[in-house]
């Protein structure tokens, strides 16, 4: 069933709604504004993409509604409200299922996420997501869940790990400048749009900056 223009921004706006008021008071990382800039960017590359733009909004806006890092790594936590809210909607059963298929297989889970599901809609989203994983953005993401998380900023005697296990990625307490390569700077090679390489290229150039700065005040050379 094709939902008219009313009926798909009436969905979305509910969904923007729901998403807002669940989210308040959420780790600044995991917030709103992550979503809203996550929307925003699905919306960008999506444009140069032939996809369903009512799955990609949808999917970008609860792809983080429960995240498992934030309750016990229940992995199921997010998929289960997501498709709840959306039944509660009268969303069509394909729509809520690809939706679910895309927040069950958006994350990097330490590079072992590969499920075997994919779609032109969860190439967009993910390349959203992770767009705002990096770049300056990304920057400020990481430390702040560093800090959230009381996680020293940097320990030279504590080299990355970049053969972890998924259960290692989940559970790791190393300092934050550690993620920035057993993540961050592996993201700009794993983009699934042209759109999402041509802006991953300037946030990782960026990044490399940034971490080319930190390492010269960090032994006070500027």
């Amino acid at each position: 069933m094709n939902l008219s223009t009313a009926e798909t921004h009436q969905l979305i706006t509910a969904t923007e709604q729901f998403v807002k008021k669940e989210l308040e008071g959420a780790e600044g990382g995991h917030d709103w504004w992550h979503i809203y800039r996550v929307w925003k960017l699905a919306g960008t590359i999506a444009a140069g993409e032939q996809v369903d733009m009512l799955v990609v909004g949808l999917s970008a806006l609860l792809h983080d509604i429960a995240d498992a890092k934030f309750h016990d790594g229940d992995e199921s936590a997010g998929p289960r409200k997501a498709r709840a809210f959306l039944e509660s909607q009268g969303a069509a059963p394909a729509v809520i299922q690809h939706v679910v298929d895309i927040i069950e297989n958006i994350s990097f889970k330490g590079g072992h996420n590969s499920g075997g599901f994919y779609s032109p809609e969860l190439g967009v989203v993910q390349d959203a997501d992770r767009l705002d994983a990096i770049g300056a953005i990304g920057i400020a993401r990481t430390f702040n869940y560093g800090g959230f998380k009381n996680r020293a900023m940097y320990d030279p005697s504590i080299p990355p790990n970049l053969n972890m296990t998924r259960e290692q990625y989940k559970n790791s307490t190393a300092p934050t400048i550690n993620h920035f390569y057993e993540k961050l700077l592996l993201l700009k090679d794993r983009m699934n749009t042209a759109t999402g390489r041509r802006l991953a290229s300037e946030r990782h150039a960026f990044m490399e900056t940034f971490l080319e700065r930190f390492y010269q005040e960090w032994e006070g050379e500027s």
